[in-house]
């Protein structure tokens, strides 16, 4: 059995379950059912020993997730756009419309033994592990443990917040050149920064503006629930979004574009970038030029 997260109960943390505690802190699971499953079969573990799920947490508790090396599962044969490779990780562009874990079998998860070479190393991981999450509609980077040791090491990153995102997006309406977003989610602190890149005209929405938002904590959602409440929602959000700004087709117009860690086996210092889909800047660009074009025929008018 390999850890491959571990988490210690801080002073001061409100009385909670397992189940609901687990949830917050692990990075590679982010579902109720998911956690649930995780704890009946044994995988948390609470001071070396497995817990139930109605187990009330105390400051001090040593918490850990594990792996206990099952065969692969069922290969989903979709290639990925691979960014970075190594015996440790590799980095994916994970598509926008598809899990990155779960019960069904279209999974980024069931795709990686297709798309990634298998490690060498001794304490390798027979089935490759995502170590934080990317909801389903959002696109980008992804990061990927390859091994024990890598999944441990990257988990306690950031656990302690070490490793850095920054996303891309486009949302609706205007905004300004720098801001700061400290709004709660689910009742938890959640803190979001921004930096506008570009703004357009729009005749819908009359602005779109493309931004990089830099996550400061990782609540479920976060993003996606600070812009709708900052009153500019990201373009193509089906559950946070302005009725009727829904794209159909299109998707969410959110990509992680940048990853700043540690490397688990050298210690380098890692940066990896991706540019947003092509899409985000046409879209932008088509919506300025139906502005103009409308503005141009109502002077003449």
């Amino acid at each position: 059995m390999v850890v491959i997260e571990a988490h210690v109960v801080p002073e001061g943390t409100e009385t909670i379950r397992l189940q609901e505690y687990a949830l917050q802190i692990f990075e590679s699971i982010n579902t109720n059912q998911g956690i649930k499953k995780a704890i009946k079969r044994g995988l948390i573990r609470v001071n070396g020993s497995e817990a139930s799920t109605g187990l009330w947490v105390k400051a001090g508790f040593k918490i850990e997730l594990c792996d206990l090396e099952l065969p692969p599962s069922k290969v989903y044969k979709l290639p990925l756009e691979i960014i970075y490779e190594d015996d440790y990780i590799a980095l994916i562009n994970k598509p926008g419309g598809i899990s990155v874990s779960g019960n069904q079998f279209r999974t980024i998860q069931n795709a990686l033994s297709y798309n990634l070479r298998p490690s060498m190393r001794k304490n390798a991981l027979p089935v490759f592990r995502p170590v934080h999450r990317i909801d389903s509609p959002t696109c980008g980077l992804l990061l990927i443990a390859k091994t024990g040791d890598a999944a441990a090491k990257l988990g306690q990153q950031f656990e302690e917040r070490v490793i850095k995102k920054r996303y891309t997006a486009v949302v609706i309406g205007s905004l300004p050149e720098r801001g700061k977003i400290d709004m709660q989610v689910d009742g938890k602190d959640a803190v979001s920064t921004f930096r506008l890149v570009k703004k357009s005209p729009s005749i819908r929405n009359r602005f779109l503006s493309l931004v990089d938002l830099y996550p400061e904590t990782g609540r479920t959602h976060q993003l996606r629930i600070h812009m709708a409440g900052l009153g500019n929602p990201i373009l193509g959000d089906k559950i946070y979004g302005t009725e009727g700004e829904i794209l159909r087709g299109k998707g969410l117009f959110l990509c992680a574009t940048e990853l700043q860690f540690i490397h688990p086996d050298s210690s380098e210092e890692m940066r990896i970038t991706i540019d947003p889909p092509y899409k985000f800047g046409r879209f932008m660009e088509m919506e300025e030029k139906r502005w103009l074009k409308y503005n141009s025929e109502t002077e003449k008018v």
